[in-house]
């Protein structure tokens, strides 16, 4: 692991950067203490990036989650109740491991996990194009289309009109520039720009942008466009911070109703984005997605009794420490060392890091999750590709991930469907024969229900007087309803003159009697 280090310590700083925020922003939302986010932040980087198998994906507080947290606190009767949930869908999540429940990440199409990253990555920018011109009524990590203060994603755009703030928007354009020269410019330049990443520097410039400006009336930035870390006065003040669980509660069938509600989530959650960060990872390693929900299951359990959020894999960060040439496991783990070690001894320093250059850098990762010349690539795939894609891009743009991934998924089935309607068969139709129409009917290697309707529709269409020539050498499984679709056909073949030639393995039968006797004693047919 420490072979890649040069790759993964200037990655970790990034995702530290991208994660602060997004940790204090996603407890804000779920009505928690500010400190239970930081606490799911560095359990989900230094214990869930240990126990792994994924060399990029980084863990935190999950933003899907924050409305199930919001609702469940408010339910279970507080905070420390909610936490015995926790604790229990890490437990619950311990056993979909051992049960093999992560095969299920394999089963989400492609067009749906790219479409899940763009409509990620734009809503990345919808959301933090607030926040860069210094309007911050919504917390970080609120992605939902309908947000925690009565907007949505488009009023709150507009409503940032009337909200620029000076100095947050100054500041804010210069990270961006900042970012750009580093990416486009310098990192082509020398090892030293690639060492030191854009982002560390967007940072130290906005500090002191703030301390220098902060006696200036038009350019300073208020405490409320800052980040904002617990500061605590001494020892006993920190570890007050901490919240344990209330087991008391344990009887209750609403904590376990949560519990589920929480493995269920963060498992789907986390599935996706595993399948989504390999697709994203340049050197195309493949995470074991049972030892991920083992991994998820112990960080749930570790942050639950210490009075941390749930945690999941998130793709904002993963795709961050992606972007910044993360390698290895080890830019996620220290990543969580850097949340740990910054809020004991620095909160003070963190708290002067304006939103607004926090936004550019998460402007950058939007996009480059959402670059255009995607959806034009993914048009060219076909209508068969470009429709799930876009309706999982929509749905998360206009409800949520999860309900975007679900109208993706629907999608995606509908067109299997389709796809499979359409290949049932091959059909070929030849000039007359002794009188009558000659036609070749090749059914493919696997029949199924799905494909009922159009094969009778097929043998429907046959005109009388026809020779049908029936070919299922190539058949491998041919499904009980297909059968008996072909034995009702037989008795009527006979009304529509019909003479049909069943071409298999075993040799060729002319009228057979029985296809269900026939395909019963078949030996390579199911």
């Amino acid at each position: 692991m420490f072979k890649t280090i040069k790759n993964d310590l200037p990655a970790s700083i990034v995702v530290f950067f991208v994660a602060l925020p997004l940790c204090l922003g996603i407890a804000l939302a779920s009505g928690a203490p500010l400190f239970s986010g930081l606490i799911a932040g560095i359990v989900g980087g230094i214990v869930v990036g240990s126990m792994s198998g994924s060399s990029i994906g980084v863990s935190g507080p999950a933003a899907g989650l924050a409305a199930i947290v919001l609702a469940s606190i408010g339910a279970l009767g507080g905070y420390q109740n909610f936490l015995v949930a926790v604790v229990l869908g890490g437990i619950i999540q311990i056993v979909f491991g051992f049960l093999k429940a992560g095969i299920i990440g394999y089963y989400f199409p492609s067009s749906v996990i790219k479409g899940m990253l763009t409509g990620i990555g734009i809503i990345i920018i919808l959301k933090q194009i607030p926040h860069f011109f210094g309007y911050d009524a919504n917390p970080e990590g609120d992605f939902a289309f309908f947000q925690v203060d009565g907007e949505n994603t488009f009023t709150d755009l507009f409503k940032t009109i009337n909200y620029i703030k000076p100095g947050s928007a100054l500041i804010g354009a210069i990270g961006l520039a900042i970012l750009l020269l580093w990416d486009k410019v310098l990192s082509k330049k020398g090892k030293i720009f690639q060492l030191v990443q854009g982002p560390l520097v967007a940072v130290v410039v906005g500090i002191i942008f703030y301390v220098v400006t902060k006696s200036n009336e038009a350019l300073a930035i208020t405490s409320s466009h800052l980040v904002s870390v617990p500061v605590p006065e001494d020892t006993a003040s920190f570890l007050g911070q901490f919240s344990f669980p209330n087991f008391a509660v344990i009887g209750n069938s609403d904590v376990w109703i949560v519990a589920f509600t929480i493995a269920l989530v963060a498992s789907l959650e986390t599935l996706l984005c595993v399948e989504a960060t390999d697709k994203l990872d340049p050197h195309k390693n493949v995470t074991p997605t049972n030892r991920e929900l083992l991994a998820q299951g112990t960080g749930n359990i570790i942050s639950g009794m210490i009075g941390g959020l749930p945690i999941t894999q998130v793709i904002v960060r993963s795709s961050a420490n992606i972007q910044s040439g993360g390698r290895s496991k080890m830019s996620a783990i220290i990543h969580g060392f850097f949340l740990l070690i910054s809020v004991i001894l620095i909160p003070r320093l963190l708290n002067m890091i304006p939103l607004s250059v926090l936004a550019a850098v998460l402007l950058i990762v939007g996009y480059k999750l959402a670059k255009p010349a995607l959806f034009k690539k993914m048009y060219d795939l076909g209508w068969k590709q470009f429709i799930p894609f876009t309706v999982t891009v929509l749905g998360i743009v206009f409800i949520d991930l999860l309900y975007g991934i679900g109208l993706g998924l629907a999608v995606g089935i509908v067109v299997i469907l389709i796809k499979s309607y359409q290949n049932s068969h091959f059909l070929h139709i030849e000039d007359k024969s002794n009188g009558k129409h000659k036609i070749k009917m090749t059914l493919a290697e696997e029949v199924t229900f799905f494909n009922k309707g159009a094969i009778l529709k097929e043998l429907e269409s046959l005109p009388r007087d026809t020779f049908l020539e029936l070919d299922v050498r190539k058949t491998r499984y041919l499904d009980n309803d297909i059968v008996e679709i072909l034995e009702d056909f037989a008795f009527k073949a006979k009304e529509r003159n019909i003479d049909i030639q069943l071409i298999s393995e075993r040799g060729i039968v002319e009228n057979p009697d029985s296809f269900i006797q026939f395909f019963k004693l078949r030996p390579k047919t199911a």
